[in-house]
């Protein structure tokens, strides 16, 4: 029976004309307007041209504050909305300053600065090593991170055969450097002096350089870095790959980068001479740190000539000074507030005593995981009477009689932080050095762990034969 025009007027929309309209993507905007058009107090007096949508609300927004919308975004957040269109993908180029290239064609291409122009830290050390990307082999250094392959040579893991051609590095340096002419950071390996030139000469901002695996003569290209203030060399990694920086490249670097204020030294060779090239032309140097040294005997002496040292770090070195010299010969370092060692040999008394001597103007020393400190050589350390702060953390050897006989002869001593020195017994402190302990401003006491847990279970009555047990309910 046909339906009559006021039953039909009553008669409700069915759900599949409903989805009709639905599935119909080109008109799905097209339902949203005329809805806004029927709800519209004003659909008669409005033109028609004001009720025109427009489907992306970020179009109405300029470049400038939809940058900084994007840059409010968490980090994590970054790569998924630059995905959204290609707008936001340039747009979210410009937020990126820090990248970490692994394929050199993305560099070649120009695409790199392209897609990053506003790059202020690259790292390209992943990017010029020629080794296969599919190997299941990773070494993981705290330098670098590089897939290897089974092969193993006389001199490490990578050789100069597995780097890009230098020309090919130097192409490379040359475009990052007209692209990035505000750039801040820089890391490279195998870098010779024409490539390291085009950037000392484009990029006056640089404050920062990385340089694995370089020689004395490629040196020479950082000269006219004239802002530089961080530089660390790093010459040799053992089990890794194998180069030579000796005093020739410290005299280069000495007399090229005047400004530096923080230099690190990793598997570098020289002797007296390099370090007093250093101190007498970088006169703002304030750290200096030896990683794993090659130096010759006497190089401790050349310290005095660092005038404003405040901060000196020794890590993983076998030796500190094999031949240090007569005590009126080795001067010191009368700004140097803070001795660090680390992973450091230190069963040479007469080298240990020798590097207490030049730091005997020190505020704070840290010692960590150092090998060989026995009583008899951490005796030395009385010649530092301005300490302030002591921090000992994995030395083995010494005992509670060898830290009594020295602490008491600072009588600055203000913080004192023991952690993991097992032969140090909680039994063994003395009244004396229980009375410095209660006049500290700051104290750490965690010598052994085993003694802590007796103490603090020591009430409950459990751990003694005979005592207290659990039982099952």
């Amino acid at each position: 029976m046909p339906y009559s025009a006021e039953t039909r007027s009553k008669r409700r929309v069915s759900c599949p004309e409903v989805n009709w309209f639905n599935d119909q993507a080109p008109f799905s905007h097209v339902v949203f307007k005329m809805q806004l058009q029927s709800l519209s107090p004003e659909n008669d007096i409005v033109p028609r041209k004001s009720l025109t949508i427009t489907t992306d609300p970020f179009s109405l927004l300029s470049d400038q504050l939809l940058l900084h919308i994007l840059s409010k975004l968490p980090y994590s957040h970054h790569t998924t909305t630059s995905l959204v269109c290609k707008r936001w993908m340039h747009l979210h180029g410009r937020l990126v300053q820090s990248v970490k290239l692994v394929d050199w064609d993305f560099l070649e291409s120009g695409r790199l600065i392209r897609r990053f122009p506003n790059l202020t830290d690259i790292d390209l050390v992943r990017a010029c090593v020629r080794l296969p990307n599919n190997s299941a082999i990773w070494l993981s250094h705290k330098f670098l991170s590089i897939q290897l392959d089974s092969r193993f040579l006389s001199d490490g893991f990578v050789s100069g055969d597995d780097l890009l051609p230098p020309d090919v590095i130097d192409e490379g340096l040359r475009i990052v450097a007209e692209g990035c002419p505000n750039l801040r950071k820089l890391v490279l390996i195998g870098a010779s002096e024409k490539g390291l030139s085009s950037v000392a000469t484009e990029c006056l901002t640089l404050q920062e350089l990385e340089l694995h695996y370089c020689t004395d003569l490629s040196l020479r290209g950082i000269s006219g870095c004239q802002n530089l203030q961080i530089l660390k060399l790093i010459g040799s990694v053992r089990e890794l790959y194998n180069s030579v920086i000796s005093d020739i490249g410290l005299t280069i670097l000495a007399q090229g980068c005047r400004r530096l204020v923080k230099l690190e030294l990793c598997g570098c060779e020289g002797s007296y001479d390099g370090i007093k090239a250093i101190g007498q032309c970088c006169q703002m140097l304030e750290e200096l740190t030896l990683c794993d040294h090659r130096m010759d005997g006497g190089w401790l002496s050349a310290l005095s000539f660092c005038g404003n040292l405040k901060t000196l770090k020794l890590q993983s070195c076998k030796s500190i000074d094999a031949s240090p010299g007569s005590d009126q010969h080795l001067g010191s370092c009368p700004t140097l507030e803070t001795l660090h060692l680390q992973w450091c040999q230190m069963r040479d008394k007469q080298s240990t005593r020798a590097l207490f001597l030049v730091c005997e103007a020190v505020r704070e020393i840290v010692l960590q995981d150092c090998w060989g400190l026995e009583d008899e050589t951490f005796g030395s350390a009385t010649i530092c009477r301005r300490l302030k702060s002591l921090s000992l953390e994995g030395c083995s050897l010494l005992t509670v009689e060898g830290l009594d006989s020295v602490v008491h002869s600072w009588k600055e001593l203000q913080r004192l932080r023991v952690v993991s020195c097992n032969n140090i017994k909680d039994s063994e402190v003395t009244p004396a050095l229980a009375t410095l302990f209660s006049v500290l401003k700051e104290l750490k006491w965690r010598p052994d762990s085993r003694s802590l847990l007796s103490s603090s279970l020591g009430e409950t009555g459990m751990g003694k034969k005979g005592g207290k047990f659990f039982k099952r309910a």
